[in-house]
């Protein structure tokens, strides 16, 4: 990313903690959403180990964990560059999950997982660097892992990422629908070829 690119990309991140700290994002946690969490949860059920690890990319201030039982998972990461998201979730006291502060465009994991969910994150990335955060990403995934990931509307510039890749292959894919017509999700599930 050039100098430019680094300064917005600051920005976005301190529009973010206002935003979260202004109570903005506490919609992700109502109803309108409830139905992208369960196709989530839905795909974490159905192709993902059972009890596994799980990362989740743009976790916010938890509400993925929250739409999910504690018996269904044996960890649970969330990472978000949002301090105030993150300082929300962990208020929360949710069990067996962890919560922190990080921009995916440089972490490193410090283990596997068996799962991790781009939660409506990926599109935030700089074109120049999503393909570095997929492939450090699969590279954290234990062997049988799946990459879950939910975008909002049609994701330009997002799925030839997954769609096309040559190391994963696509195992499920959704359009989670509204009531609204401008409101919808796609959400794909993806494994190692």
């Amino acid at each position: 990313m050039n100098i430019l690119d680094k300064f917005h990309h600051w920005r976005r991140k301190m529009r973010w903690d206002k935003q979260y700290k202004s109570g903005r994002w506490d919609s992700l946690a109502s109803e309108k959403e409830l139905k992208r969490y369960q196709q989530i949860v839905d795909f974490i059920k159905k192709y993902g180990n059972n009890n596994p690890s799980i990362l989740d990319i743009g976790s916010g201030d938890g509400v993925l964990t929250m739409r999910m039982d504690e018996k269904d998972y044996s960890y649970f990461l969330g990472l978000d560059f949002s301090k105030e998201s993150i300082k929300k979730a962990q208020s929360r006291n949710l069990p067996k999950s962890n919560f922190e502060t990080a921009d995916a465009i440089t972490y490193q994991p410090e283990q596997k997982f068996d799962i991790i969910v781009f939660n409506e994150a990926f599109y935030y990335f700089h074109d120049t660097k999503k393909q570095e955060v997929l492939d450090r990403m699969i590279d954290a995934l234990n062997l049988n892992g799946i990459i879950i990931t939910s975008i909002y509307r049609e994701g330009h510039g997002c799925w030839e990422f997954f769609k096309e890749s040559v190391v994963l292959k696509e195992l499920d894919f959704e359009t989670v629908t509204t009531d609204e017509e401008l409101r919808y999700w796609k959400v794909g599930v993806y494994a190692r070829k």
